[in-house]
């Protein structure tokens, strides 16, 4: 079987503060990316960095147990909530957040664009800002979220336009919710679909639907949880007619210490993203330099966004 996660994972002793060398990985993880597609995501397995957070080995054949019979275990309204709520958790910090991040957005027949940007977000006050560092042409670019308020600073105009949910973050196939904390738990609510495999690993497959519907920017989710690291390692956005809209795939996980709260919270270091409506059309998102420290209040302001443009 391809190992499609563990082909693209990153050397974990690389230099943070060095941007080509970033570059290079990236470029390396994109070009096994696009050559595996959808179904070789399928067929690899999903990792955590710790050893004891990876999800256990399985068989190949979806909707079986061990021995090869029929799976017959589901989980209780209760314990699927308890799941949503542990995935939530454990992405929220208690300490302002900060991360370096790299996109590559890739178009069918096209050679791509990378991007650069930083990510900052106090999850307690409902606050994120996505400040564009590169390229030159969308250097000063800036988003900012106040609860459930999302603007766009585009500094070729010095304007600020709002924007959806649905928004396309940077021209990219990527989305707000792929840089902000989880909130499955107070907005879907879940039905069991069965346990299956996802490569090597038994994973919880869930279908989620919106209680407010007008709220949401993707009203239906199909996710996939590994059965033992609890991690979310694929999920499917649905619009209301039913049409599947994105891919996205988690392949692996990092944690870091909250002092604040002496907790561990939990972020991805890799995200792909296909596109189902562009087909063709893929983002790598790849998470570096992740802090967890106090940020200073300005940062989440407009006039902040403003100043970095100039």
């Amino acid at each position: 079987m391809f190992d499609a996660f563990s082909t693209m994972s990153i050397d974990a002793e690389m230099d943070a503060s060095s941007p080509e060398n970033f570059m290079r990985v990236l470029s390396v993880v994109v070009a096994v990316f696009i050559g595996v597609g959808v179904a070789g995501l399928d067929t690899a397995h999903a990792e955590s960095d710790d050893p004891e957070e990876s999800a256990s080995s399985s068989g190949e054949t979806e909707e079986t147990s061990e021995d090869g019979d029929e799976a017959d275990e589901s989980l209780s309204q209760e314990e699927m909530q308890s799941l949503l709520e542990t995935i939530d958790e454990r992405q929220s910090s208690a300490s302002d957040f900060k991360a370096r991040i790299y996109m590559d957005e890739r178009e069918e027949d096209d050679e791509g664009m990378t991007y650069e940007a930083m990510v900052y977000r106090r999850d307690e006050a409902g606050k994120m800002v996505i400040q564009f560092t590169e390229p030159k042409s969308e250097r000063g670019k800036g988003y900012l979220r106040i609860e459930d308020n999302l603007f766009l600073y585009d500094p070729n105009v010095g304007t600020w336009e709002r924007r959806t949910d649905r928004e396309r973050i940077g021209g990219t196939s990527s989305r707000r919710r792929d840089f902000d904390a989880s909130n499955l738990a107070d907005t879907y609510e879940p039905s069991y679909v069965g346990q299956e495999t996802l490569g090597q690993y038994d994973v919880h497959h869930l279908k989620l639907e919106a209680e407010e519907r007008d709220e949401v920017a993707y009203p239906i989710l199909e996710i996939w949880v590994g059965v033992e690291s609890k991690h979310l390692l694929k999920i499917q956005e649905f619009a209301l007619s039913g049409r599947l809209i994105r891919t996205t795939y988690y392949p692996k996980w990092q944690k870091v210490e909250d002092d604040k709260s002496g907790e561990d919270v939990y972020f991805p270091k890799e995200i792909r993203v296909y596109d189902e409506v562009e087909e063709g059309n893929r983002t790598v998102i790849l998470f570096r330099s992740v802090t967890l420290t106090s940020l200073s209040d300005s940062i989440f302001t407009k006039a902040w966004v403003e100043s970095k443009s100039r």
